[in-house]
C-alpha cells in the first residue's frame, strides 16, 4: 500500500505544508522520513512475498 503525503503527515502530527517545507528547508529531515517510509514498504512487501511463497510450497508439498 503506498502512503500519501497526507497520511505521512498525520502520522508526524504536522500538515502536508509543513512536510512540504522540510522538503525545502531541512532536505536532510526529509530524506530520513522518506527512506524511513520506503524502508516500511519494503519490509511489507517482503513479508507479503515470503507468505505467497510459503504458501505456494505448503500447496505443492507433498506429505508423507
Amino acid at each position: 500500500m503506498k502512503i500519501t503525503q497526507q497520511d505521512m503527515a498525520r502520522m508526524f502530527k504536522v500538515t502536508p505544508m509543513t512536510l512540504r517545507n522540510w522538503k525545502k528547508d531541512k532536505p536532510k529531515l526529509y530524506e530520513m522520513i522518506m527512506k524511513g517510509f520506503a524502508f516500511d514498504e519494503i519490509v511489507e512487501a517482503s513479508k507479503e512475498s515470503y507468505q505467497k511463497a510459503q504458501a505456494l510450497q505448503d500447496k505443492f508439498t507433498l506429505h508423507k
